[in-house]
């Protein structure tokens, strides 16, 4: 790796980022504890206690064997930023919109955001389409299977 894209500080960065996940993990597990209905409790726990886990995981494995590489490395700020905004557009607009419009949203910044190939016409059509069918499985997942309540 050329002396320019080292970056010897990268991995307390990593142990940063990866200690508050743990400590978001534990505000959400806690959070859980509040809930009445013990249904509802299921998957937000799962999700905290899978958290909780690979942060740490990964908070030991960085402490124990740091590295020279780390940090956000080479790429373009306006990338991560777009991915950024566009998960939480999609996140405020759910209650205004509802579910699959506020994934559409989510969807396609996320898909901006990653797409590093030239646009085609035909990238888009098979792109829009398979996100439609995503976003419409997640819906009738959450909806029909789950019962899930979506606005």
């Amino acid at each position: 790796m050329p002396n320019q894209q080292r970056h010897p500080d990268g991995h307390i960065g990593s142990l940063v980022i990866s200690a508050l996940f743990v400590i978001m993990g534990i505000i959400a597990l806690y959070d859980t504890t509040g809930y009445s209905d013990r249904d509802s409790q299921v998957f937000p726990r799962t999700v905290a206690i899978l958290m909780i886990l690979t942060a740490g995981v990964s908070l030991i494995t960085r402490f124990l064997h740091p590295q020279e590489s780390g940090g956000f490395g080479t790429g373009t700020w306006w990338r991560r930023v777009l991915l950024i905004v566009a998960m939480f557009a999609g996140c405020l607009a759910i209650p205004h919109i509802g579910f699959l419009a506020s994934g559409v949203i989510s969807f396609a910044g996320g898909l901006i955001a990653a797409m590093h190939d030239r646009w085609t016409p035909i990238t888009a059509v098979l792109y829009a389409g398979s996100g439609m069918a995503v976003m419409i499985a997640f819906f009738a997942l959450f909806r029909y299977v789950l019962h899930v309540p979506l606005p």
